[in-house]
Formats: structure tokens, sequence, C-alpha cells
């Protein structure tokens, strides 16, 4: 019987340790026929043999003149400390959270200059200056062609979010007094201390609890993404809270509502910014207080105040998507991408059909990932926890609990279409705390096998000798981290996300502009995907033709469209009339311009003046409209240029000075400029574009 136990209660971290290793390590990504791979396997397996072996070898190196020179093995100094940490656990926790703090927000402000960089961020910022605004929406301009965004809702003559209402009340905290930035590397602060809380429970051994937070704390994936806008930061604090509050009142002898109903806000108000990953953890709790209510009928008031906790804010999110949606039940998403947007296994708003292996094969890309941006070492950064959960002898019932939690949070993300890749393997940044502290657990783990095994054998100088070589090349492969691995991470962040093209735009003179309508200059084909939205397509069907109709085409078909309606007014079945331009789509290939925008060409079809003129506009500097629609202080009226159907705006706002918005030079990284034009030459341009006649010629694309 007692085997049998033992067999039970290991199998469970065995089988994590295998499947986190498969994951992990192995490009399944590359071995399953989709669309999805993982490039340079190969390069990347190089450098972590490479990492581990310079790591590994000095470890050893270290190990062995440790013993000769004790200087190089402080072990009273560091169980001084360790028995410091032990009685101050919770000041401790509150320095480390300090001085995260004070990162988080160097990152939010040197890296990424205080602004959202990411079109999710960008719509949660904009949302969030609209209850700063007092409303829950804004109402639908007369030619929403101009000002539309992706992810933005305009539907029944309103705007807003398509994402639930969290998250941006939690943004708007910050937009409220001018500090939109401040706010997640607050929470991600609360999160550290959270996750502190949770310990006291969860790991008993107060070394290796300080030990994950401060591996939890300062992680190079919780510190890029606390610096950023994005809502898994206060998604994770929610759920942090939650399971602090869990843990506690199930570890309580007698019922504790009130850390029940802590616990169940927490799960709640986690749902109103991230439905999926409230669901993952929830119902495990939900799970775990049933349980203890039937065995104990006092629990019932724990279930209670827990289903009270989570209901508040649930109804607060259903009241808001009422009021914008117009049913408790429809989610701003799924107005936008209808029922593909959804969980499961079917054609994706993209046209892509998402099948289980196309969910396996994003699921090994997020764990591959996380093997650099989890702690970029150069060891794997997924090894010491896989080494924990092999060598551990049981599991407590946190740790059931987190398990549980975390396969249901890889089992939603496995249904789920998108590829979600944004200063790391985003959807999967709640396993941050789990993998943390099997992380810390490592050290104390193999320290305890290694001698079991080496008084089994009688040979206790290479036990000392393998745990120290252990303990110096994780030491190393930190430091290495530390001083190059992820000031590198950072600089890639800031030339991959051209943070300073989004500043606010000035004259070619340094003056700034004013009270002015100004027309964006975005890509050719960000401006056909808006002409097919303000024509009544849906963003599914404006997608397919986007991707698969030649970019010229598009244009002079929707050009007809335009005519056709007259002013501003979409035509009956837009979509209809487009269909028949997909029967080409064979012919279809994506170009890579110069400046690093893409265009969909189909290599026989003609391109008359406008279209050259698109093509030019393009490849000379475009810009995304999107950051400028969150610079309302100005006075300025940013819109989208759509050249000729610009008319219908200068009739709009005929005081304003008009000027243009686009880049210095072609180079996608070059700074925003704002250009006085000439009303008059652009009548002419338009004029002339509309009577040039569609030619032979192939269009030059260098």
């Amino acid at each position: 019987m007692g085997n049998s136990q033992t067999a039970r209660s290991v199998f469970a971290p065995r089988a994590a340790a295998i499947a986190l290793a498969v994951l992990g390590c192995l490009p399944l990504a590359n071995w399953i026929h989709t669309e999805v791979a993982f490039p340079g396997y190969a390069e990347r397996v190089a450098d972590w043999a490479n990492g581990s072996v310079i790591a590994i070898g000095a470890g050893i190196v270290l190990a062995l003149c440790s013993r000769q020179w004790q200087w190089l093995w402080p072990r009273r100094q560091v169980e001084k400390m360790g028995r410091w940490v032990g009685r101050h656990r919770w000041r401790w926790a509150l320095t480390v959270a300090a001085a995260a703090a004070v990162v988080y927000a160097a990152v939010a402000v040197l890296l990424f200059h205080g602004r959202a960089v990411l079109i999710d961020e960008m719509v949660q910022v904009r949302q969030a200056q609209i209850f700063v605004a007092g409303r829950l929406w804004l109402p639908e301009p007369p030619y929403p062609e101009f000002f539309s965004s992706l992810n933005m809702v305009d539907a029944h003559g309103r705007v807003f979010a398509q994402f639930p209402p969290g998250g941006p009340a939690f943004l708007a905290l910050g937009e409220a007094v001018g500090a939109g930035w401040i706010v997640n590397p607050l929470f991600g602060a609360i999160s550290v201390v959270a996750f502190a809380a949770m310990l006291r429970v969860a790991e008993p051994n107060p070394r290796t609890a300080a030990l994950a937070t401060l591996l939890f704390a300062l992680a190079p994936f919780t510190v890029f993404m606390a610096g950023s806008h994005m809502n898994h930061v206060t998604t994770l604090t929610c759920l942090l809270v939650a399971m602090a509050a869990l843990f506690r009142a199930t570890a309580a002898s007698a019922p504790r509502p009130w850390l029940a109903l802590v616990s169940g806000l927490g799960f709640g108000v986690a749902a109103t910014v991230r439905p999926t990953d409230a669901i993952a953890f929830a119902i495990p709790a939900a799970v775990w207080y049933l349980e203890r209510a039937v065995r104990d009928r006092r629990r019932w008031v724990d279930v209670a105040a827990a289903g009270a906790g989570v209901a508040l804010p649930i109804a607060a999110m259903l009241y808001f998507n009422s009021q914008t949606t117009g049913a408790p039940m429809l989610f701003g998403y799924e107005v936008v991408w209808g029922k593909g947007h959804d969980l499961g296994f079917h054609r994706s708003p993209l046209g892509i059909e998402h099948t289980p292996a196309r969910g396996l094969a994003i699921i090994n890309l997020y764990f591959l990932r996380l093997q650099d941006a989890l702690f970029e070492t150069p060891i794997p950064s997924l090894a010491p926890a896989i080494g924990a959960l092999l060598l551990t002898p049981r599991l407590r019932a946190p740790d059931r609990y987190l398990f549980v939690s975390s396969a249901l949070l890889v089992g939603v993300y496995f249904m789920y279409w998108h590829d979600g890749n944004f200063l790391g393997p985003r959807f999967i940044y709640p396993l941050m705390p789990v993998l943390a502290l099997w992380t810390a657990r490592f050290p104390r783990l193999f320290h305890e096998w290694a001698t079991r095994r080496s008084a089994w054998r009688s040979q206790q100088i290479p036990a000392v000798v393998a745990y120290r070589t252990v303990l110096y090349a994780l030491l190393i492969s930190a430091a290495i981290a530390v001083a190059v691995d992820i000031p590198g991470r950072a600089f890639a962040y800031s030339r991959w996300l051209d943070v300073d093209q989004i500043a606010r735009p000035r004259s070619p003179d340094g003056r700034d502009v004013r009270n002015a309508l100004i027309f964006v200059r975005e890509s050719w084909e960000s401006q056909l995907v808006v002409r097919m939205w303000a024509q009544g397509v849906s963003h599914p069907d404006a997608e397919l033709f986007y991707r698969w109709v030649d970019a010229c085409r598009l244009d002079s078909a929707l050009s007809g469209l335009e005519q056709a309606g007259g002013r501003g007014s979409p035509v009956p079945d837009a979509t209809a009339e487009l269909w028949p331009l997909l029967a080409d789509s064979l012919h279809v290939s994506t170009v890579a311009l110069s400046n690093g925008s893409r265009l969909r060409v189909d290599s026989r079809v003609g391109y008359s003046r406008r279209c050259a003129a698109r093509l030019a506009e393009t490849q000379a500097g475009v810009l995304p409209l999107s950051p400028y629609t969150l610079f309302p202080k100005d006075g300025n009226v940013y819109a989208r240029d759509l050249h000729e159907r610009d008319t219908l705006l200068l009739a709009a706002y005929p005081k304003r000075s008009v000027f243009l918005l686009r880049p210095e030079t072609p180079d996608h990284a070059a700074m925003p400029r704002i250009y006085p034009v000439s009303i008059d030459s652009l009548r002419r341009a338009w004029a002339a574009e509309r009577t040039q006649s569609l030619s032979n010629s192939r269009v030059d694309l260098e």
C-alpha cells in the first residue's frame, strides 16, 4: 500500500517534468505540417548546449577550488542571511517588491517611454481614456473609416474596445492622473507581495520561498511585461491575490468567509480582464471549496462568500456588455470577429483552420520561447524547474491545485487559434509564479537527492562537489544573463518596437501643431482594410480579401463600390461584390517592400497611376494611426489619409489647418513629422488619378 501511494504521489510531477521537457526542448511545431514553426531551432540548441557547457564547466572548476579556498564558499554568511530571511519573510517580500517596482517603472519609462506600443495596449488605453471621460463608449463618427482601428468596435453607433472592461479600468487609474504607464509597475509590485503571501502556505521552507519571490519579481519575462501596458500583468495580480486568500482559507481549521470572499473577488476581477485565464484558476478553486464543504458542512459559508466575490465583478462586466454590445453575454471581440474568435477547433477569423495539431504546435512554440524569455540564461530557463519536478518526493495540496490550474491554462490556449507572442509567450504568463517556485526548489531538492545517493554509496565528497557545481553553474548562468543576455534583449526590444516612431509628432522646424486636421499616412493595405469595413465587409472577410487579393485589383473594386454608394454611403452586400476577386488567389504572393511594409501582388496585374501612387507612398514611409488617437490634449484631429475621400473630412472641419503626418524618411524607424499640405494641389492630384487609365506595365517593387 505504501509503495502504491508513493508511486501515485510522484506520478504528477514526473509527468509534468516529461511534458515540460518535450514541449520546451523538441521542435514539434517544425514536425507538424502547419504554418506554425520555430525558425532557427538548430542554432538555439547549439546556443543552449554551449551556454550549458560554459556554466557547468566553470561550476565544476569553482566547486573543486572551493574545497581549497574557503572564501569561494561563504557558507556561514549565506546561512546567516537565510536565517534572517526566515525570521523576516514579510520584510524581505516588501523589500523585493519595492525594488521590483523601481525596475518595472524604469523599463516602462526608459525602454517603452511610457507609451503603449502594441495595438492591444493602444486599444485598451483608448478605452481607459473613455472611462476617464465618464463614458462607457463614444458615439460613432460620421465617417468611421477615417478613425477606425483594429480591435476597436464600431457598431450600432458606438465605439469601444473589443476587450473586456477590467483591463482598461485598471489603466484608467493611471490615465486619470496622466500616467497610465505607472499602473503595471505598481500592480507588478503588488503581485510580488501577493506571491509571497501565497508562499506562506504553498512553500513551508522560508529560504526557498524567499528565493522564489526574488526569481518571480526579477525574472526578465516579469520585468518586461510589468513595464508594458499589457493586461496580463493585472490579471496575474488578481489571480495571485485570489490564490493567496484561497490557500489561507483552505489551510484554516475553521471557515474563513472573508478570505473566501477575497479569493472570489480576485478570480472575478481577473475574469473581467482575461476571462479564459480566470476560468483556468477559478474552476479548480471552486472544486476545492466544494470538496471541503461536502466533508465539513460549516465550510458552505466559504463557498457562499467565494461565489459572491466572483459574482460582483462578473455582474459589472455583464452590465458593460449590455451597454456596449447590447447583450450581457456578447463580448466585443465576438461582435468584431464572430464566433470564429471563440475557443475550439474551427476556422479562425484569419481564415486559417485551427486543428489539434496546430494547437499543439502553438503550445510547443510557447514553451520553446519560454526557454529564453523566462530568465534569459545561457542554460535553458526551464531546466531547473524540470529537475525539481523529477526530484520532488511528493505534492502538497497547494501544489496539486497549481498543477491542475496550470494544465487547464495550457489546455485553454491549446484550443485558441492565435499565437500570442509579445515580450515572450504572453498567454502563458500566469505560469510565472509556478515556474519561479519550482526553479527555486531545485537546489534544495538536488542537495537532498545527492546526499541520499552519497550516503547509500558512502561517498560524501562527490555529493558536496555535485551540489556546489550545480549552485555555481546556476549563479554563473544568472550572472551572464544580467551582464549580457538581458541588456541584449532590452536593446532588441527597443529596436524591434520602434517606440520613438510613435512619439508626439512635430513639424520639420520643431514647432508643435495644435487644433489642426492631421491626415496620417498609413500603408496602402491598411487603407484597403478600413475601406472594406466602411462598406460593411466583416472583419474576417476583410482579412480574407486583404490576404488573398491583389492590392491594385482590390483598390479598383473598392473605388467602384464607393462611387456607386455615393458620398460616405456603403453599397448593399459589398462582400458579394468583392467575392469574385478571390478566384485569382493562387496567383497572389506576399512581397516585402524595402521599408518593411508588405504587399499582396498578382504579377499579371498592371498598375494604374492611382495604384502606382499608393505604392510609392507606402515605399516612402508610413505610420500607424492608432498611437495618435491617444494624444487628445493637443486639440488636433488625427485621421487616416484616404486621398480623394479626404474631402469628406475637409468639409466636416472647414476651419482647421490641414497637415500630413508621415515619417521623415522611408526607413521603418524614422521619426514622424507633420507637413503642411495644399488642398488645391491635392485636388489636382486626385483628379489626375481618376482620369489615368489602367496600364499594362509591371510594377517595380524595389
